[in-house]
């Protein structure tokens, strides 16, 4: 099977150097430009996925996101950005995920293995999801820990198992809220605070210093792919 093709978007030069060798390094085949122009150019050449930054000369990437996305492409943006604004508005506008400047190559190694894993699995088609000792089976309504089944009302299910769907992924509040309690309590972010913390009671080893389902200030929630 051929190696993942990536696709970086970035006008610096030095942030593209880095950013390319960590992902040669990880056995990706990469392909680079520094402007929305040329992206768009290489994007029809369908690779497996986009690192995009915000930032760039000729168009905003905000705008990029609804013209790549169609094509069935996963996008990473790249960000020096630390307005939780601009990132809502890249989740809400179809993005997988987002990394801020200056990053660990680590992380994003394994932000792009998760976003990669998302693509070919169809995750959001299974019946079961498995999360570490965690497994939901959306069918049946059942979850069970290490064995033990657990109880939750109709929403906390739904939360959680639209978290575990998109496992690794960064879910918006608006996104979560319309999923799960519909368009018209979009603001009704204390909603979520409560079926979060409901969720952390059943689920963490320690709510207080929850490790399973992480706060994104500002922008959403992400319950961790490996746990």
């Amino acid at each position: 099977m051929s190696a993942p093709r990536i696709l970086v978007v970035d006008d610096e030069p030095a942030i593209r150097r880095l950013v390319c060798r960590a992902l040669e390094r990880g056995g990706y085949v990469v392909i680079e430009t520094g402007d929305a122009k040329a992206a768009m150019i290489e994007a029809q050449r369908l690779p497996d996925l986009v690192l995009l930054d915000l930032g760039l000369p000729d168009r905003d990437g905000l705008e990029l996101i609804p013209l790549i996305k169609p094509l069935g492409l996963a996008v990473i943006v790249l960000t020096a950005r630390d307005d939780s604004g601009e990132k809502v508005a890249a989740l809400d506008l179809g993005a997988d995920d987002y990394i801020t400047k200056p990053f660990d190559t680590e992380e994003l190694l394994a932000r792009v293995r998760t976003s990669l894993r998302h693509q070919s699995a169809a995750i959001g088609q299974r019946s079961r999801l498995v999360i570490g000792e965690i497994e939901i089976d959306v069918d049946a309504h059942l979850v069970r820990r290490a064995g033990a089944e657990l109880h939750f009302t109709p929403k906390e299910f739904d939360l959680l198992a639209e978290l575990a769907r998109h496992a690794g992924r960064v879910l918006t509040h608006s996104h979560l809220l319309g999923t799960v309690w519909g368009k018209a309590h979009l603001e009704d972010v204390e909603y979520l605070r409560v079926a979060i913390r409901a969720l952390r009671l059943k689920l963490e080893a320690d709510p207080a210093r929850p490790s399973l389902i992480r706060n994104e200030p500002g922008v959403g929630y992400r319950m961790l792919a490996e746990h």
